[in-house]
């Protein structure tokens, strides 16, 4: 079971995250619109302060489209 003091403290975290960067929420909110589907490539480049850059991709699959749809659930019912 969730404590729900967990979830009051992520949704605090969160609204400083959003204030932090109000560009990113925006992006979600794109891609929420737009709907990712399975089989779509997220490709994630970190670039850290010393210019080192870090790489990644992923390919959505079904599940990660549950976990997707169950965050969205969450967020809408806090």
């Amino acid at each position: 079971m969730v404590n729900p003091m967990n979830i009051l403290q992520l949704k605090s975290l969160w609204d400083k995250f959003r204030d932090n960067h109000p560009k990113f929420p925006m992006f979600l909110s794109a891609l929420q619109n737009n709907g990712i589907k399975e089989g779509t490539i997220i490709d994630i480049t970190i670039t850290e302060p010393n210019g080192e850059k870090i790489q990644s991709n992923l390919k959505i699959t079904a599940s990660d489209m549950e976990l997707f749809e169950q965050l969205k659930n969450i967020s809408q019912n806090t």
